[in-house]
């Protein structure tokens, strides 16, 4: 009887750590629920006092960002916040939230790509499979399905992607206030006027392209500098040429901004203009790397010095993001004062504006 009375308990014991073991094993398979973990940090920061202090508001982001961090394409904001494509969905966090909130919309495709069209958000990969969502609306829809047909069609140059793909690599897609869409695809940049039925090759050699429009004037940055189009993209002239790529172009009060890289030097400069790009000026040469670095980065001393990046506005202000920090321009680029941020990584931050609000995403590096 003795016995009996041990050997229950054993068997008792022996079955509530199975079960333990069990429901733990169970509870690895689990997926994680995407935001829902207290421990997201470093992911996003936004300043709502011109970058004097800053509020970490990744709560409620996917998890796996904190490790690969957000694509440059997978992000923008505008005057009702910031939008980020990452895991299955679109988040979208207000520019005047006074919390870290963020609202999810589940997104039907593996588009990883982003950008703001007249009517709505486009979504889009390498291969050019396009959605847009319509303003005031919540389904996204297949656009320009016959894109790749035409431009194959266009350009017949053979590259990497073509002979693999059987595609023309999309680097971006930019529509104008009048509904003009660009695709910059491979080496080329595509017009179409009547929403993507049929398209023109308006630019050969453009590299990775960036367009901005401010007052019926188009820039794009190219392999060889900045380029200006009056005619809504038909036509396109060079309108700042250090003999080397253009990195950025950006709409600021009463103009534009620019950054143009120099081969010779080695080094970014921004450009302004106030007369709708005909004529440009050189700001920021305090943020120029030193000359001592320079030099010894030409020498093989050096791996990299600092480089200019990126240019915003915010109100007043001039952002410039460079690969050491973030600095501000009171002036218009006459002085500038180098921002503390927060602890974001070795790889330097990409950079967003909303109104008054300034956005930091820290670059995971490759």
């Amino acid at each position: 009887m003795k016995k009996l009375f041990v050997f229950i308990p054993a068997i008792l014991l022996v079955s509530f750590l199975l079960n333990s073991f069990v429901l733990k094993e169970e509870a690895k398979k689990k997926p994680k629920k995407e935001g829902k973990s207290a421990g997201i940090v470093n992911i996003i920061f936004k300043s709502t006092d011109g970058g004097q202090s800053w509020q970490d508001i990744s709560k409620g982001l996917p998890e796996k960002l904190q490790r690969e961090g957000v694509g440059s394409n997978g992000f923008f904001a505008n005057d009702r916040g910031i939008h980020l494509r990452a895991g299955n969905g679109v988040y979208h966090s207000e520019s005047n939230s006074t919390t870290s909130f963020w609202t999810k919309e589940i997104f039907p495709g593996t588009q990883r790509n982003m950008a703001l069209g007249k009517d709505g958000i486009f979504a889009y990969d390498f291969k050019g499979q396009f959605l847009q969502k319509i303003n005031g609306t919540r389904d996204w829809s297949p656009v320009y399905k016959n894109f790749q047909e035409q431009a194959l069609r266009l350009d017949g140059t053979i590259d990497y992607y073509y002979t693999n793909y059987k595609v023309k690599f999309v680097r971006t897609v930019f529509e104008t206030a009048g509904g003009t869409v660009f695709i910059v695809s491979s080496n080329s940049l595509f017009r179409s006027a009547n929403k993507g039925k049929t398209w023109k090759q308006v630019h050969v050699g453009g590299g990775a392209m960036q367009l901005v429009e401010a007052n019926g004037v188009l820039l794009a940055t190219y392999r060889e500098g900045i380029l200006r189009s009056t005619d809504d993209g038909q036509n396109w002239e060079r309108v700042i040429s250090e003999g080397g790529v253009g990195i950025a172009v950006e709409r600021i009060d009463g103009g534009f901004a620019a950054i143009v890289n120099n081969p010779i030097t080695q080094t970014n400069s921004i450009h302004i203009s106030l007369d709708r790009g005909k004529t440009w000026k050189a700001i920021g040469k305090d943020l120029q790397p030193s000359w001592s670095s320079s030099f010894m980065k030409k020498i093989g001393l050096l791996q990299s010095s600092s480089a200019i990046l990126s240019i915003k506005q915010m109100g007043t202000y001039l952002l410039c993001g460079r690969t050491d920090g973030i600095f501000r321009s009171s002036d218009m680029g006459k002085t500038w004062q180098q921002l503390s941020l927060p602890p974001t990584g070795k790889y330097g931050v990409n950079l967003a504006v909303s109104g008054n609000v300034i956005y930091i995403i820290p670059n995971k590096g490759c």
